[in-house]
């Protein structure tokens, strides 16, 4: 298959770009700073010539975003807000436009469209958007906001002829070097990887293979659009998640840290505390319903299988 990545070179890029290459398919990203073979220039906003390369492919995966690996500051939320729904509104544009249009359009999302809660797991039936949960900062409901502008604008797409699917994807847990696996990593084996404001919050995750093999999956699966779950059926609390990742390590203790801490923690690595305080509680209702088999369903022998890769680099 043509398969066409916007926004390809971050992490889940990477992953993707290199699994479905090793497959045998063909994959065209779109980068604002091409440096390699098969990377062509466009700018996320506006239609150009790099829309050739969608008229004719059979899929595009959109992961075009800013970061969120970022203190939230005012003009940092903006610019996560405009790169992502100004991505998804020129990729629509360019499938609408094509002689020969994709027969899908996987769109990234992100978990953290739900709500911050430790009671039930969300799916996509019964999950609560976020935005007005009581008792956190005011600035989570922006994430939420940019998730369902993200999600509206493919869905508000004129795209008749291609399949759409919203990708609303825990983290990715790979062993590339600067992913949140690697960050995480590295704060267990400093013996920093305790629990964080108490570790009741809970984290949702996926295995790079899995993620893989469920974007494979989606593309195969005629039946299935709109917003899916990328996320393994078993999240946990992040006290027991950490505790899993030292264990795979061989780290016997990791130091718990306070909320003031975790804010200092995330002000010096230029990150925000949302990503560690918010309870993503995500299973992958959707695809468990659809027959999809997780490979590594479980975080300790996920956590387990990822330290051994990184050990075999």
């Amino acid at each position: 298959m043509k398969i066409v990545l916007p926004g390809g070179t971050g992490q889940v890029g990477t992953v993707l770009r290199r699994a479905l290459t090793a497959a045998g398919h063909e994959v065209a990203v779109l980068s604002r700073r091409p440096t390699g073979h098969g990377e062509i220039l466009w700018d996320g906003r506006t239609l150009g010539p790099w829309a050739e390369v969608i008229d004719g492919s059979d899929v595009v995966v959109n992961l075009a975003g800013r970061s969120v690996s970022c203190r939230y500051t005012p003009d940092n939320l903006r610019a996560m807000m405009d790169s992502r729904v100004d991505s998804a509104r020129v990729v629509g544009r360019a499938i609408a436009a094509a002689a020969r249009p994709p027969r899908v359009w996987l769109q990234m999302s992100t978990a953290t469209v739900y709500a911050h809660r430790f009671d039930a797991p969300h799916d996509e039936a019964t999950g609560v958007i976020g935005g007005a949960e009581p008792g956190v900062p005011d600035y989570w409901g922006y994430s939420v906001d940019i998730a369902t502008a993200w999600e509206r604008e493919q869905e508000m797409a004129d795209t008749p002829h291609t399949r759409k699917v919203a990708l609303r994807a825990a983290m990715v847990m790979s062993p590339d070097r600067g992913g949140v696996f690697d960050v995480l990593s590295r704060l267990a084996r400093l013996g920093l990887g305790g629990p964080v404001a108490g570790g009741r919050q809970y984290v949702s995750w996926i295995h790079d293979h899995d993620f893989v093999r469920a974007v494979e999956f989606l593309v195969g699966r005629d039946d299935l659009a709109g917003p899916v779950n990328l996320a393994a059926p078993a999240p946990l609390p992040h006290r027991a998640f950490m505790r899993a990742l030292r264990g795979a390590w061989g780290v016997p203790v990791g130091l718990p840290a306070t909320r003031w801490m975790a804010e200092l923690g995330a002000f010096a690595l230029r990150s925000d505390t949302e990503l560690l305080l918010k309870s993503r509680r995500v299973v992958p209702g959707r695809l468990l319903d659809a027959g999809f088999a997780f490979d590594r369903p479980e975080w300790p022998e996920a956590a387990a299988d990822l330290v051994r890769r990184v050990r075999g680099r």
